[in-house]
């Protein structure tokens, strides 16, 4: 390694050690790397403002981030829990099934863990802790777990960042996290309906099956956004990025005319809520493009790509040895970190070794999402223990069964590819 490297990795740690958010530490490291190498610093912001500003696919980040905000605002969340609990409520351990149920429905809205964790997660903990149906805590770590879900169904903003650094179909990836996304979803129920069972949670009354229509047609309009994204994407109507803007425009559609449960001050504060975002994640981007920059330079992925060469690692063996370092990874840095920073590293030796870059990008951003609720430092748990005040040592006790139920998962979707795969591979995707 060299010691210009060294000095911007020592740097790195350093001001990140020290509390400075991620994406300034890596921009102050890398101007110390330029100051090193008697490159000129100017190189950092033309790197940053390049990277960001030529990249049509990266629109549709804050694009899904607004049509997030708004499928969030009004009566939409409410049609959905009640499709919700009149499906799975009348099961043993009901309204954990309901939280679970409503994660896979707004995966399909939001792409975003923390957004259905704050927004829809808080309801439902609520719903869930009234007359002590379920202890707090526990509310708490199922609704944290079922989060994950968010990023793996369609829209997804960890692909679509993901699809930025690996040039994999967008529309491959967004297809291949929906089976991935429906078996954490299997799984997290059935370990719900055994703790359930065994704690002797409470089953909700059961909705009469003549009302089930009725509940499903008030949330029909809300349940086509994945499908109609997907449409567009797959028909070759629009490329990702419009598809994102196609979802903003029918969820304001939706909110305005349909359902009008969106006010314009409402929608004001969505967009502004909706910019911060935008930019907190932009300046991310900006900063992971210049390490970017800055590994390709020093040659760092061919020299790990001769080396896994000359040992001779089979895929299975580098698969399950990068999805530890990811799972060790996702305990301390977000998920944008690690996509951005950390998984460049491993495409060249992905295309050395012959693994399917589709199967590889959803087995990586399904890693992440369990790094949210990974203790100690699983940002999930943080974001539920801030938006309802539960102790975060009693949300930490109680998810631990529910991490180990969505690593099983994520072993299975390593060992058989074809659960990340069926689905591209059947819309014509030749990988």
């Amino acid at each position: 390694m060299s010691l210009e490297l060294t000095i911007m990795i020592g740097s790195l740690f350093l001001l990140a050690g020290i509390g400075i958010p991620i994406a300034y530490a890596i921009i102050v490291a890398s101007m110390a790397y330029m100051l090193a190498t008697g490159t000129s610093i100017g190189l950092v912001g033309k790197t940053l403002s390049d990277g960001i500003y030529q990249s049509f696919l990266l629109l549709a980040v804050p694009l899904f981030i607004v049509a997030a905000n708004i499928m969030n605002a009004g009566s939409i969340s409410d049609r959905l829990l009640s499709f919700c609990v009149a499906t799975v409520g009348r099961f043993k351990g009901g309204l954990g099934h309901v939280n679970v149920m409503a994660s896979l429905i707004f995966s399909g809205m939001s792409g975003s863990a923390v957004a259905d964790a704050a927004g829809i997660g808080k309801i439902i903990i609520d719903m869930m802790r009234k007359d002590g149906r379920f202890p707090a805590g526990y509310a708490a770590a199922i609704t944290a777990a079922s989060a994950t879900i968010g990023p793996i169904i369609p829209p997804s903003i960890p692909m679509v960042l993901y699809a930025l650094i690996s040039n994999a179909s967008i529309g491959a990836l967004f297809l291949g996290g929906i089976m991935p996304g429906l078996l954490m979803g299997a799984v997290l129920m059935l370990m719900n309906w055994w703790i359930s069972h065994r704690r002797g949670f409470a089953t909700e009354e059961a909705v009469p099956m003549r009302e089930l229509p009725a509940v499903t047609m008030r949330a029909f309009p809300a349940l086509m956004m994945p499908v109609i994204l997907l449409y567009g994407i797959y028909g070759g109507v629009t490329t990702p990025t419009e598809a994102a803007a196609v979802a903003a425009a029918y969820a304001l559609l939706l909110s305005v005319f349909f359902y009008r449960s969106l006010k314009a001050g409402a929608f004001y504060s969505i967009l502004i809520e909706s910019s911060r975002s935008s930019a907190a994640v932009g300046i991310v981007i900006g900063g992971a493009l210049i390490l970017n920059y800055i590994v390709a330079s020093e040659n760092i992925p061919s020299m790990m790509a001769s080396y896994l060469d000359g040992v001779n690692v089979s895929p299975l063996v580098f698969l399950l040895g990068v999805n530890l370092i990811v799972l060790i990874l996702g305990c301390l840095l977000d998920a944008t970190t690690i996509i951005l920073v950390i998984v460049p590293l491993f495409i060249p030796t992905c295309n050395l070794l012959g693994i399917d870059l589709v199967h590889f990008g959803v087995v990586i951003v399904v890693n992440c999402m369990i790094g949210l609720i990974t203790p100690p430092y699983g940002i999930l748990l943080f974001v539920i223990n801030a938006v309802t005040g539960i102790p975060l040592r009693s949300i930490i006790v109680e998810v631990v069964p529910f991490l180990v139920a969505l690593i099983g998962a994520l072993l299975l979707m390593i060992l058989f590819p074809g659960i990340v795969l069926f689905l591209p591979r059947m819309f014509g995707y030749e990988g």
